[in-house]
């Protein structure tokens, strides 16, 4: 079997891609291959409204200049990487990078210059007609990536109600006099 060489873990800051990030750790520690955590900066903190009355929509609204953005972006990546376990602050070959873009569209292009071996992400489970129309982050960046994804989830949480309180017209009835 191929060594993993390269290990990219995509995060976006949540208790989600934590979850990602260790397991991207230990599987680097394993296997002795770099890793490479990328952040995608979110587009929409490129934008700040500057007003001297607090009016929130002013006519003279100025975008940050982008080494801003990216400065930002990159402190609060190693803000998150310092709650993350021990294993990844000894660890030597962990790089970290931040760009700003779409976020399938750029994870993918830094796992083809890093030529990554595998990419492992921590989706989100999303509800709704959104996620159906256009899929989630992970859906677009599988069907886009040149390397195999891996998808760390969380456990689903346990569901005490099942079968105690489920309305009467869900529940299945036998006949009167049906006998087994």
């Amino acid at each position: 079997m191929k060594r993993l060489k390269t290990i990219l873990v995509p995060t976006d800051l949540s208790e989600h891609s934590r979850r990602a990030v260790a397991y991207g750790a230990w599987l680097a520690a394993e296997e002795k291959s770099s890793l490479v955590i990328l952040h995608i900066a979110n587009e929409l903190g490129a934008w700040e409204l500057y007003s001297e009355d607090l009016v929130f929509i002013n006519s003279r609204a100025k975008a940050w200049p982008l080494d801003r953005v990216l400065a930002e972006a990159s402190l609060d990546l190693n803000r998150f990487l310092e709650l993350c376990p021990a294993g990844l602050k000894n660890r030597t070959n962990a790089t970290t990078r931040v760009k700003l873009g779409p976020v399938p569209q750029q994870i993918v292009a830094v796992a083809d210059e890093e030529k990554a071996d595998l990419i492992i992400m921590a989706p989100r489970r999303h509800r709704g007609l959104r996620h159906l129309i256009f899929g989630g982050v992970t859906d677009r960046v599988t069907r886009l990536s040149p390397c195999p994804v891996l998808t760390i989830s969380a456990p689903l949480p346990s569901a005490p109600w099942r079968g105690k309180s489920l309305p009467w017209f869900f529940s299945w009835s036998r006949p009167r006099g049906a006998e087994m």
